[in-house]
């Protein structure tokens, strides 16, 4: 029979000495063997153990949950549920990279963010939830067909700053036209909406009846935030609206 001291189990397993004795206490996983002197050796058994332990650990498991379960629960089980949670972490991680990278664009096009931009980064919850409430808000307003060429035409500011410079230049342009109180009928205003178009046709692809149910849900605020969108606010979609109109009308 092999044998492992503790010191080579702590090695092998990247566990402290603290740990093995803590989990022998509570009878989490025993050692084989414990001599006079204090000394404990693990057999690849007792190994075995502690490594289903600490892999059903890094589920968020607790350890009186896993000392119910771990008799009966199999390898395979064992690596199902680690899996599982993996793929959830990098889900998670994968959002928070996102979002990064979409206030790393934010600043990059605006030059600056508020500080309170940064809290979602602190709380995996929160990236987790504006995914659902996203999820739900494109379900409730948009078919299948429709959800999936928004997710493949609109651009993202987590990884598309170039198409994102375009709309936000022209939402700027109209902020200054709004600034200077010119009108949607004006030379500018008619600039405007022939850009507005020519990058409607361009981001949707020709889709036209996608464009307008997609500006219908942008007026609202809510519907924006739930979204994710870059935010605009209502006078800047009127003057674009209307200025459409009047270029159309011509």
């Amino acid at each position: 029979m092999t044998y492992f001291s503790t010191g080579e189990v702590s090695k092998k397993l990247n566990l402290s000495l603290r740990t093995l004795r803590y989990y022998d206490q509570i009878g989490l996983v025993e050692p084989a063997m414990k001599e006079d002197n204090g000394k404990r050796y693990y057999t690849p058994e007792n190994m075995l153990l502690l490594e289903k332990v600490l892999l059903l650990k890094a589920t968020s498991m607790s350890l009186e949950d896993i000392k119910k379960i771990i008799s009966r629960i199999t390898i395979q089980k064992t690596l199902a549920v680690h899996k599982d949670q993996l793929e959830h972490d990098i889900k998670l991680l994968q959002q928070s990279l996102d979002y990064t990278n979409t206030l790393l664009n934010t600043i990059k096009l605006e030059g600056d963010i508020h500080w309170d931009q940064l809290l979602p980064l602190l709380s995996e919850e929160d990236q987790s939830l504006k995914q659902q409430r996203k999820q739900k808000v494109m379900e409730k307003l948009f078919n299948e067909e429709e959800r999936a060429a928004l997710a493949e035409q609109l651009p993202k500011m987590e990884s598309d700053p170039d198409q994102m410079a375009k709309w936000i230049n022209l939402i700027k342009r109209i902020e200054i036209c709004l600034e200077e109180r010119k009108k949607p009928d004006s030379r500018e205003g008619r600039l405007i909406a022939q850009d507005t178009l020519l990058l409607s046709n361009e981001t949707f692809m020709g889709n036209t009846a996608l464009v307008n149910k997609f500006w219908e849900a942008r007026k609202s605020e809510e519907i924006s935030a739930n979204l994710n969108l870059y935010p605009v606010n209502k006078e800047v979609i009127l003057f674009m609206e209307e200025a459409i109109l009047h270029y159309e009308k011509e």
